[in-house]
């Protein structure tokens, strides 16, 4: 058997899962219109891919607001409800694990997105230069734009927010789904708030990294008490290098990333998270996490512990084998490889990704990538 730890069962929460491979949330652009509603393509697209021990949706925003692409699903309507069942069916039906993916992207939105064409929702009223927004510009095209100038949520905003995100949790279940992961990574809502240099607010929720932190706290506990901890996991991309300014995610890299992100862990031990994941810078040849870092996470949380970027099977393999992480996320090699966990234990060649399928558009690139034929 090839890389043999990525094979062994490991449980989740009160979940079983079949091996340590995971399809991460991967943002595909191809629910249906008019409403934004995972399609019947999409379940087909999820239930190819189902021999994955673990799997976290696209990210699906949580209201109208959030959401800074054209085509991406919402879980805030009974119609995406609906279609998000059939993707959980799908997914059930192959033995599959599944959570929904939490999204708001807050700042990184243009007000063409935006309910009545007003501006996006931000922490502060501070303008992202280094990230694009997509929007849609006649049927079945659109084009990448520059975010327009967000405007700073109030207090009670705040608080309204973190009901909405218990609230599409609860949605969530109720679409089946296993549990849901919030998005607290790449420069979105959550993230905006962490970050010092998104946030610059001066009452609680700004300030000192406690404050910085708050919001998370409370949607933490917000979701855990509306589904239970044991069914909640948390993504973050802590980043530690300056050196590619354009692609760190929106210019937000800490003073002292480390101190930051462990902090942040500390909330989610704190409040008994079934997992943490951490997406790694992923772009070609970019840095390692430090060493110290990953033995820190280790130290600080006592759930389960999930690693993504460029990783092969053989360095995924190590991580475990290590004890430093749980499981284990492959991107891009599984959109073109659906039964990519076949392929790694035999030792089979992988399918190349095609980039101009990625986003957008239907069959091509989502659904039709072939399984191994010898």
């Amino acid at each position: 058997m090839q890389h043999e730890s990525l094979f062994s069962a490991v449980t989740l929460g009160g979940l079983t899962l079949k091996n340590r491979i995971v399809f991460p949330p991967l943002t595909r652009q191809r629910s249906a219109q008019p409403g934004d509603v995972a399609s019947d393509l999409m379940a087909t697209y999820y239930g190819q891919r189902a021999s994955a021990g673990f799997m976290v949706s696209e990210g699906t925003q949580i209201e109208p607001r959030g959401q800074g692409y054209a085509w991406t699903p919402g879980i805030y309507t009974p119609e995406q409800i609906d279609g998000w069942r059939k993707v959980t069916d799908a997914v059930h039906a192959e033995g599959g694990v599944i959570f929904a993916q939490l999204w708001h992207v807050g700042r990184v939105s243009h007000h063409a997105l935006q309910p009545d064409g007003s501006a996006p929702i931000a922490p502060s009223a501070i303008q992202t230069t280094s990230s694009k927004a997509f929007i849609e510009t006649g049927a079945g095209t659109g084009e990448l734009v520059a975010p327009s100038m967000p405007r700073a949520v109030t207090v009670a905003e705040i608080k309204e927010l973190v009901r909405l995100y218990a609230t599409a949790a609860s949605n969530a279940i109720a679409a089946g789904f296993d549990g849901v992961e919030i998005h607290a990574a790449n420069g979105y809502l959550v993230n905006q708030f962490i970050s010092e240099h998104a946030n610059q607010r001066d009452d609680e929720y700004g300030g000192s990294l406690e404050n910085r932190l708050r919001f998370l706290r409370e949607i933490v506990a917000a979701v855990s008490q509306a589904i239970g901890p044991d069914r909640l996991g948390v993504r973050f991309t802590p980043l530690f290098t300056t050196t590619d300014q354009d692609r760190v995610y929106i210019g937000m890299v800490e003073k002292d990333p480390h101190q930051t992100y462990i902090e942040a862990v500390k909330v989610l031990e704190n409040a008994g998270v079934t997992y943490v994941s951490i997406a790694e810078a992923d772009w070609e040849n970019a840095p390692d996490l430090p060493e110290t870092f990953r033995r820190d996470v280790r130290n600080t949380f006592s759930g389960r512990i999930i690693y993504a970027g460029r990783y092969t099977a053989e360095r995924g393999a190590r991580l475990v084998e290590a004890g430093l992480a749980d499981l284990i996320a492959f991107g891009r090699p599984f959109i073109a490889n659906p039964d990519l966990p076949a392929r790694i234990v035999n030792g089979w060649p992988l399918n190349p990704v095609n980039p101009a399928t990625l986003y957008g558009g239907a069959e091509a690139g989502l659904t039709d990538y072939p399984v191994y034929a010898g």
